[in-house]
């Protein structure tokens, strides 16, 4: 499929499955307690329900790349999506800690196949020098997900329960992977279709022998690590202890990063043609680095507030060259590729919370920023002056 126009008619569903999936990510953020109380424990010990999830997530893309690029993208995708709606269904069952554990690293391992393989199809469809804007599109589904998301579970598990929440979600994802299903027709039933032949772990070794497989996976994993692992998870915690705001005030804070990722979306075509590629990372990756700084030495919360929606269009403008390189690392092996992306990602995730967190302990939030701060600005520069074969 590659060159051709992608389905525009397909474009949306596939933005409605990632703010599906993505959603999942974020169900979470306001029931904690509400679990904890109902179970029977405290919020800390809640705790596993999340990390079984987001492990489970990036654990997953171990053989979610091999089967997208074996059985068809779209197809284990829409296989997966509906499974993950399943999944958070039977989650309202859950009776106790142990099973709601369970239940949500069973329904983490299905989500993380979604996106990966969406971004994997637009890879095919959509030539190089149109995906990245492509891809900025189809992100407006997460990007909402992760705006949205957060505030409306809140709002329904308060009138109607913390499952409510869960229901109301497994819902959207077995209407959009029913959608997907209905769109794929007899293919959704039919063998192997992809390009791939075999089950394909030996590409994960093709992309680590060659030197851009190696440089986008380096980039990844410290992309994960300065920012997901460290900078974003601390931002809410920050404004809570440093600066005394609510939960609820922080999380309206936090919100306008999705607002400043909205923004990247709707200016993403125009900001690749008028800089292109090198110059867009480098550019988002400065501006990332300067509004992170800034949050770091903020001197009161509103100061926080008006860096989130620079900070989080600048990081869209940064990770999404980053996604568009991945989609073309191996593409003969397009899913594999961006799954392993992905795992990359989380992996540096994992450990960057780790490092961040003994820097958080030695010397405070401020240190936590101007250190993710320094650590994108050089990954930012390298990635601009590198090629991206």
């Amino acid at each position: 499929m590659v060159g051709l126009r992608p389905d525009l008619a397909l474009l949306p569903l596939l933005a409605a499955a990632g703010f599906a999936a993505g959603g999942g990510m974020r169900l979470m953020d306001p029931l904690l307690p509400l679990l904890a109380a109902d179970f029977g424990v405290g919020v800390a010990a809640v705790a596993p329900v999340v990390a079984g999830f987001t492990l489970a997530y990036g654990a997953g893309q171990l053989v979610t790349g091999p089967l997208g690029d074996r059985f068809g993208k779209l197809r284990v995708a829409a296989l997966a999506l509906l499974l993950y709606g399943i999944g958070l269904a039977v989650s309202t069952l859950a009776w106790d800690l142990g099973s709601m554990v369970v239940l949500r690293t069973a329904t983490g391992l299905v989500a993380g196949a979604v996106i990966p393989l969406a971004i994997a199809w637009i890879g095919d469809a959509v030539p190089y020098e149109d995906r990245q804007a492509t891809i900025g599109r189809f992100l407006t589904g997460m990007v909402m997900a992760q705006l949205l998301v957060g505030p409306a579970s809140g709002m329904v598990a308060e009138f109607a329960g913390w499952r409510a929440s869960f229901l109301m979600l497994a819902v959207l994802a077995l209407v959009v992977g029913g959608l997907m299903a209905r769109r794929l027709g007899p293919a959704m039933l039919e063998g192997a279709s992809g390009q791939a032949r075999g089950f394909g772990f030996d590409q994960y070794r093709r992309i680590l022998r060659a030197p851009a497989g190696r440089r986008l996976l380096g980039a990844a994993a410290v992309d994960g690590a300065a920012l997901f692992g460290g900078a974003f998870p601390f931002t809410g915690a920050y404004l809570i202890e440093h600066f005394g705001l609510s939960p609820g005030e922080a999380g309206l804070v936090v919100a306008g990063f999705g607002l400043g990722a909205f923004i990247y979306t709707r200016l993403a075509k125009r900001l690749i043609a008028r800089l292109g590629e090198q110059r867009l990372v480098g550019a988002g990756g400065a501006m990332l680095a300067l509004a992170l700084a800034g949050v770091g030495v903020a001197p009161s919360w509103w100061v926080v507030a008006m860096l989130q929606v620079p900070c989080g269009m600048a990081f869209y403008m940064f990770h999404g060259v980053l996604q568009a390189r991945a989609t073309e690392a191996l593409p003969e092996a397009r899913a594999t590729a961006v799954s392993a992306f992905a795992m990359a990602l989380f992996l540096g995730q994992s450990l960057g919370a780790l490092v961040f967190g003994v820097v958080l302990h030695a010397a405070g939030y401020g240190a936590v920023f101007v250190g993710a701060a320094v650590v994108t600005a050089a990954l930012a520069a390298w990635v601009a002056m590198t090629p991206a074969r």
